[in-house]
């Protein structure tokens, strides 16, 4: 975790876990640059990055259609997020010091999973 004056990108190499189950390095498009690309590539890190478009240059169909692909496996993720800020009012971290931060969001993490651990279950009884 860092502060709010740190962007995400910045720490990527951080997040980086040679010892994941896969390689695959899903971002969206704030995430790239040539630099990440090329660091991505030397670490043999697979990139799953959204193309970004710059004005006059829009995107070509080729990598719009590549983004909705991307953004169909990112949903899964995002969606536990919405989740978060809609049920959990998990907008906004009020703590003080990264250990407590940690601290909240890991908790926040245990309740959502007992809530889907619950909603599976009533699937499964029903």
């Amino acid at each position: 975790m860092t502060n709010a004056a740190v962007h995400d990108s910045q720490v990527l190499g951080q997040l980086l876990d040679d010892e994941n189950e896969t390689d695959a390095v899903w971002e969206d498009s704030a995430y790239r640059s040539e630099a990440i690309e090329a660091v991505l590539d030397l670490l043999q890190f697979e990139s799953h990055i959204h193309e970004r478009a710059y004005r006059n240059h829009p995107l070509t169909e080729q990598q719009q259609a590549d983004n909705r692909a991307r953004s169909s496996i990112r949903a899964k993720v995002e969606h536990v997020f919405g989740n978060w800020i809609m049920t959990m009012g998990c907008k906004l971290v009020r703590s003080i010091g990264i250990d407590a931060a940690t601290a909240h969001l890991g908790l926040k993490h245990l309740t959502y999973n007992l809530k889907r651990l619950v909603c599976h279950q009533a699937q499964i009884a029903a």
